[in-house]
């Protein structure tokens, strides 16, 4: 298939009504190591809209330009990475980090020779103030701009977008980021149909000492995702389980308030209920606070209304839902 080229154009200045000052032309260029602080803090306030008191530190997120060490499988097809910012008035107010993926049999189909906005980070218009409104969407034209140039240069056979930050929970474009979603729609991008709801519930909230019946035993032990796995076992069959990644543990990857965990996998085997399933997770409460883990995380299927409910009785509360699978239309891209 041939590569894509794509099309685009710099923004233009805008007249603001009524006055005959123009606005600020926003300036593009390759991140500098002295732009660490704007754009940790850049990445902070986005994170800090979908999960409270979410922070990373400057070296975390200096790190996850050069690679995606919790990324097993796809962080190796990565063979160029890419990261922008665009200056307004002497300040950093957007940037971009963009992903190249090698054209190999090692990648899988979706990914070979695909280009990636990893993230689209961006200071949101005010509308109650023209001026700055106007130049923060000049500015976030002239950032999606030059990752269209970007990925024209590197000929990309496709081109997928996200806002997958080094933190759980925030992936996808958040329903909190309004901003960052008009401006890749007006870059061309459009989401998929896929969507998912991303919960938090303070360890607290969880249930407490759930008797499980007389014939089942509780186990603790190794994930096969890597997490502590809690298991509810019938004799020789596994009637429900749990699983949690508590390697969230780093400094450079908590909330404010404290140790956060995410729930990775949840399952009911053959013949479980809820209640077996609220005892399951009552012993996996009482882990997480001999751990210190004061929250937990999870993802599920937007449109799994009976799990968000159980997950909702369970304590849990939705932070989010984040759009997935931003792709580049054909409309957009020239041969």
């Amino acid at each position: 298939m041939p590569a894509y080229r794509i099309a685009w154009r710099p923004s233009q200045l805008t007249l603001l009504p009524g006055g005959s000052r123009m606005s600020a032309r926003p300036r593009v260029r390759t991140f500098r190591r002295d732009d660490r602080d704007q754009l940790t803090d850049l990445v902070n306030s986005h994170l800090s809209a979908v999960v409270p008191g979410a922070r990373l530190s400057v070296n975390s997120v200096l790190g996850s330009l050069e690679r995606q060490p919790d990324e097993h499988v796809v962080d190796p097809w990565v063979v160029e990475r890419a990261t922008f910012v665009v200056e307004s008035r002497h300040r950093v107010v957007g940037a971009a980090h963009l992903h190249r993926f090698t054209a190999g049999p090692e990648a899988s189909d979706d990914y070979r020779d695909a280009g990636l906005v990893q993230w689209l980070l961006l200071t949101p218009p005010d509308d109650e103030d023209p001026e700055q409104s106007a130049e923060a969407r000049a500015a976030a034209d002239a950032l999606t701009a030059a990752c269209h140039a970007q990925l024209a240069a590197w000929q990309v056979r496709v081109a997928y977008a996200d806002g997958q930050l080094p933190f759980a929970g925030v992936y996808g474009v958040p329903e909190q980021w309004p901003h960052v979603r008009e401006a890749l729609e007006r870059a061309g991008f459009r989401p998929g149909e896929h969507a998912e709801t991303v919960l938090l519930a303070p360890t607290s909230a969880l249930p407490r000492a759930v008797p499980v019946p007389d014939d089942v035993a509780l186990r603790r032990t190794l994930g096969p995702g890597g997490g502590v796995r809690f298991t509810a076992h019938r004799g020789t069959e596994t009637a429900a389980y749990v699983e949690l990644d508590t390697t969230l543990g780093r400094a450079e990857r908590q909330a404010a308030t404290g140790g956060t965990a995410e729930l990775v996998d949840l399952a009911p085997g053959p013949g479980a209920d809820d209640a077996l399933l609220a005892g399951v997770l009552a012993e996996a409460r009482a882990w997480l606070e001999l751990a210190g883990v004061h929250r937990v995380l999870v993802g599920t299927d937007a449109t799994d209304h009976e799990e968000i409910a159980q997950l909702r009785a369970w304590g849990f509360r939705e932070l989010t839902t984040v759009s997935r699978g931003w792709r580049l239309q054909r409309s957009n891209v020239v041969r």
